[in-house]
């Protein structure tokens, strides 16, 4: 049936009058793009149906954790009979230690890890624990990498705050900014100088190793390798943030892939099978830093939610005993590449496209895209015109030039062929 945003505009303008913006995170208002955000009603494999009764194929996997698909079957079935047992304890659970058991045995280079309920509260912890352990209070981050809207990261962020025209958000103070230095993605020497110039202050480097947050944006080579010797001989700790790569690029994470160790590494939705739910973690000497061992404090009451718990396991189960399933997101991803590269070619337009594993993005620029700053030189109205193209025929990108796409599994080879099918229908009238 014909695209169309009928009751959708009705729910978008009944929500205005309740929730700031009408929408509870600012990517999902369209300010980017222009126009009313879908409403989704359910979604199911690779698609999203609207309230207006629309079939969509998905290119978002809710930022990232649905990577089996929509309400794959094992994970529902895990919520089901947790919820049946109740939804909140407050109290410890064997699901937590087996949750924690197999995230370990999976990830390279950490002995143990601590339950929390977003990224944002995972990197925010993680820089507190590596602020604790190491004595110091700056950090390093990259202009363009979000981190969730903890204080210590609104400096520049990317995604939603750079598409939202707020990169440096009112109610950070002054001080806490102090403590933030920004260096620019894929910049090693420019690293290298902060360090100088801040000798014995540096606390962390906290990065997005393979970058989700201003499209895809992959490291250098020697890069992650720079910055892991640049913390071992300044004393500093390593912080990979993997909320969107962790379980996603392959077991073991950016870490697996890279082959570079990081000293603390924070996780997303894929770890809770997509409910809200976080993680950091790193080697217990690290850890054991953390209350009630040590004097870093973290607490949350909802931390280790069993519903959480029990998607997670469900989920990272499936993944462990399915390794294939990598190698096939990326060969998926690979086929839309080099599809949505064929037509854009023949049209002659300016365009660069960034792929790392199961991650990939679309930059109308004929220059490479390395940072921030290159990744903010595309053409914003070209891609407009891309995204409301193709959602008009049935494929739903991220609302923003700022975000990567993340493939899932239950995408099919038809379907990654209709939407190749469809750029070539969006462009054609360029």
């Amino acid at each position: 049936m014909p695209f169309t945003y009928q009751r959708s505009s009705a729910l978008f303008d009944e929500a205005k009058k309740y929730i700031p913006g009408g929408v509870n995170s600012p990517v999902r208002a369209f300010n980017a793009v222009g126009g009313n955000p879908v409403f989704v009603e359910r979604a199911k494999g690779a698609y999203l149906y609207t309230e207006d009764g629309s079939k969509i194929i998905d290119y978002i996997a809710s930022w990232g954790p649905m990577i089996l698909g929509h309400a794959f079957e094992t994970v529902v079935e895990a919520v089901k009979k947790a919820a049946e047992k109740g939804t909140s304890y407050g109290m410890p659970t064997e699901l937590e230690t087996q949750i924690a058991k197999l995230a370990v045995s999976m990830c390279p280079n950490i002995d143990q890890i601590r339950m929390v309920n977003s990224g944002t509260e995972a990197c925010m912890s993680a820089v507190r624990l590596a602020r604790g352990f190491t004595g110091r209070d700056k950090i390093i981050k990259f202009a363009g990498c979000y981190h969730g809207h903890s204080d210590s990261f609104l400096i520049q962020a990317g995604s939603g705050a750079v598409t939202f025209g707020s990169p440096n958000s009112p109610g950070v103070t002054k001080g806490t900014a102090q403590d933030t230095i920004l260096a620019d993605y894929n910049n090693l020497d420019q690293v290298a100088e902060i360090f100088k110039n801040n000798p014995e202050q540096i606390a962390c480097i906290i990065i997005e190793p393979i970058a989700g947050n201003m499209g895809c944006i992959v490291p250098k080579e020697g890069f992650l390798e720079g910055l892991r010797k640049l913390c071992d001989e300044n004393g500093a700790l390593l912080v990979f943030d993997e909320v969107m790569t962790g379980f996603r690029l392959a077991s073991g994470g950016a870490q697996e892939v890279t082959g570079v160790n990081a000293d603390i590494v924070t996780y997303g939705k894929v770890i809770g099978g997509g409910l809200p739910v976080g993680a950091f973690a790193a080697r217990k000497e690290i850890m054991n830093y953390l209350a009630p061992t040590g004097p870093v404090y973290q607490a949350g009451t909802l931390s280790g939610n069993p519903l959480a718990m029990s998607a997670g396991i469900a989920m990272l189960s499936h993944l462990n005993n399915h390794p294939e399933i990598f190698d096939r997101l990326a060969e998926k991803t690979k086929r839309l590449h080099e599809g949505i590269d064929s037509v854009l070619s023949q049209k002659g337009i300016d365009y660069t496209i960034n792929r790392y594993g199961s991650m990939i993005s679309v930059h109308f620029t004929d220059e490479p895209v390395v940072d921030f700053d290159s990744a903010a030189k595309g053409n914003n109205e070209w891609f407009k015109k891309y995204f409301h193209g193709l959602l008009e025929q049935g494929i739903y990108l991220p609302p923003s030039a700022f975000e990567s796409y993340f493939l899932n599994d239950a995408l099919s080879n038809e379907d990654i062929g209709i939407t190749i099918d469809a750029v070539e229908k969006v462009v054609k009238s360029w």
